[in-house]
């Protein structure tokens, strides 16, 4: 089974992401299986679904950190395959936040968050500094900037990580568990950074536990199970009204949690 997404906005835009029957095995497990869904252009969608349900490994395909085996890709109107002109190219139209960091430990928030815009972008030392100060600005850390990663919370860290993927101006960011590595306390100061960014319009797919950021921010739900997706729906109907059974169950495991 699968389902495409209901538009967001303009029902008759290009949507920005889109795929086609997309398959992908490791091995003999099947991890996606022939999913359907579109994202329309500032669109704010929502992925959950129990562990091993396919939820990363769908949005690790939409940059090629995954290849897909059978199925089709476009992002920004190109196609994901083996030629790695189109990868580059799509790459430097979507960010990425992982449930790690993955900063560079030896270097400074601020080198850190430069690197990008001055090899991939090739903009002058100068004007990366600005836009990773802007940045750092917007994530409520530009006290932080000469500081090491080691050297902040966890939170921070993941706020940092957040800044340095919108210095590379992405057109998509793409969440995957951005808050699962952290303590409780440092949860929220995340999701506040991600909902000020989805209020912008921000095209965003985040694959995510916490439901109370779903309700609030996402304009569409995706629920995965076994590789598929069974169910979307804006979060008014998929919270009050779930169709499918799997769904239900999901929804009343984790909501009495």
């Amino acid at each position: 089974m699968s389902t495409a997404a209901a538009p967001a906005t303009d029902g008759n835009a290009e949507p920005i992401i889109r795929l086609t029957n997309v398959h992908k095995w490791y091995g003999e497990y099947h991890a996606l299986d022939g999913v359907t869904l579109q994202v329309k252009r500032g669109e704010r969608v929502v992925i959950c679904g129990p562990s091993g349900s396919g939820k990363s490994t769908l949005i690790r395909c939409i940059n090629r950190l995954e290849d897909h085996q059978r199925g089709h890709i476009h992002v920004n109107g190109i196609e994901l395959n083996n030629e790695s002109k189109n990868v580059v190219a799509v790459r430097r139209e979507v960010g990425m936040v992982f449930q790690q960091f993955n900063l560079f430990p030896h270097l400074t928030v601020l080198e850190n968050l430069v690197l990008g815009p001055m090899w991939v972008r090739k903009i002058r030392r100068p004007e990366a500094e600005a836009r990773a100060m802007h940045f750092l600005s917007r994530v409520r850390i530009p006290d932080q900037a000469h500081k090491y990663p080691g050297q902040l919370s966890g939170g921070q860290q993941q706020r940092v990580a957040i800044a340095r993927s919108l210095c590379m101006q992405p057109q998509v960011m793409l969440f995957d568990e951005p808050t699962s590595a952290l303590d409780p306390e440092m949860i929220n100061e995340v999701l506040d950074v991600m909902t000020e960014l989805a209020s912008e319009g921000m095209t965003m797919i985040c694959v995510t536990h916490e439901m109370g950021f779903a309700r609030k921010v996402a304009d569409t739900v995706v629920f995965m199970d076994k590789g598929q997706v069974i169910e979307v729906a804006p979060p008014s109907e998929f919270f009050t009204r779930p169709q499918s059974e799997r769904t239900q169950l999901f929804l009343k495991q984790v909501m009495t949690h």
